[in-house]
């Protein structure tokens, strides 16, 4: 007994002179480890006869139960006197501003921005969201789109194609949304009202190209869809995305092989002191190509051109962001540079609606 007494005392002291946990936790496994000399004592318990036990083994466990409880105060006091010593270094300056929550911090991407702007301007006038794959088959890219085999467009230097499979045939990267249509008028009978927005790739690479790029194209397609149809919508689109009272078009002839006729659309604009104003001024801006949907195409999709017509358009999202917010290369729009998405961002949760104004 007296040879317990003089442990519990020699560990308890060490418990005391502990300055740190690690001194702390050393001294626990010297005396409870697997083998620590309070261990070893316990071990011995199974070795006793029942008298000596009955006298030795409440003396051991509370030996045990002692240097438990040492050691849970000692740790207290030191998690306590380390903050204290935190708390006396540190000091906290109540004048600072409340920081603001990461809700308030974090801005939406401008090209996201214009993508809901679309929406919400193109729901309005009854048109749902299609959406397709970016890795496409040729097929659907190009020949089914009116593309003749030889097409500078299919050549290496605008399109990023993977490698050939074995049977000869080929993936790409998209280098329009168009596919989107391709795919919903094979999947959908008409009428169809769509839009398709989304991530197009070309080998392209300037201050307004860049290799990804974003396209939102639309598509109409109905027994009785014309070129009058096609004039008020995009009319109503640009003045509610450039949130304008009037802007006047202009339609100018052009070639595309998925469209007949085919059109290039400019818009009224005022360019001053390096600004570009819309609805008013006497210059113009090309925003967009569009056109009736050639016959071949829709024949190419399942559709008889005798009994079905339509019309589609096109223009680039990112361009068009830069046209209405001012910004003047398209590469930053990628380069993940907070300063500028502070800048340019929008703030989250304020969706825009036709209501409340599209960029308020």
């Amino acid at each position: 007994m007296t040879d317990i007494n003089a442990l519990e005392q020699e560990i308890l002291a060490s418990v005391a002179a502990a300055s740190d946990e690690a001194a702390l936790e050393a001294v626990r496994v010297a005396a409870l480890g697997k083998s620590g000399s309070v261990s070893a004592l316990l071990k011995t318990l199974g070795a006793m006869t029942p008298d000596e036990r009955k006298v030795k083994g409440p003396a051991i466990n509370g030996l045990k139960d002692a240097v438990n409880a040492a050691l849970t105060t000692r740790r207290d006091a030191l998690k306590n006197a380390a903050l204290d010593a935190r708390l006396n270094t540190e000091s906290v300056d109540v004048t600072l501003p409340v920081r603001e929550s990461p809700a308030e911090t974090g801005r939406i991407h401008p090209i996201s921005q214009v993508i809901d702007e679309l929406t919400a301007i193109f729901a309005d006038m009854g048109f749902a969201v299609a959406e397709g794959p970016d890795i496409e088959t040729d097929d659907y890219n190009f020949t089914k789109l009116n593309f003749p085999e030889g097409h500078p467009a299919r050549e290496m230097h605008d399109t990023f194609y993977f490698n050939p499979k074995p049977d000869g045939s080929r993936l790409l990267l998209r280098t329009h949304t168009s596919p989107v249509q391709v795919r919903t008028m094979l999947a959908k009978k008409p009428p169809i009202r769509v839009i398709c927005p989304g991530r197009t790739y070309r080998s392209d690479s300037d201050q307004t190209h860049t290799p990804m790029f974003h396209q939102v194209e639309g598509l109409v397609i109905d027994k009785g869809s014309h070129l009058g149809h096609l004039k008020w919508i995009l009319a109503e689109f640009c003045k509610a995305f450039f949130e304008v009272d009037n802007v006047k078009m202009r339609f100018r002839p052009s070639f595309f092989p998925f469209t007949e006729p085919s059109l290039e659309v400019d818009i009224q604009c005022k360019r001053d002191k390096g600004e570009i104003r819309f609805g008013e001024g006497e210059d113009w801006l090309e925003i967009l190509g569009c056109g009736m949907v050639h016959p071949n195409v829709l024949r190419n999709c399942g559709l008889d051109p005798d009994e079905y017509q339509g019309f589609a358009w096109g223009m680039g999202i990112d361009r068009i962001a830069m046209l209405k917010y001012g910004m003047p290369d398209l590469r930053p729009f990628f380069e993940a540079d907070q300063r500028w998405l502070s800048h340019y961002g929008f703030r989250p949760l304020d969706f825009p609606t036709l209501a409340g104004g599209l960029s308020n």
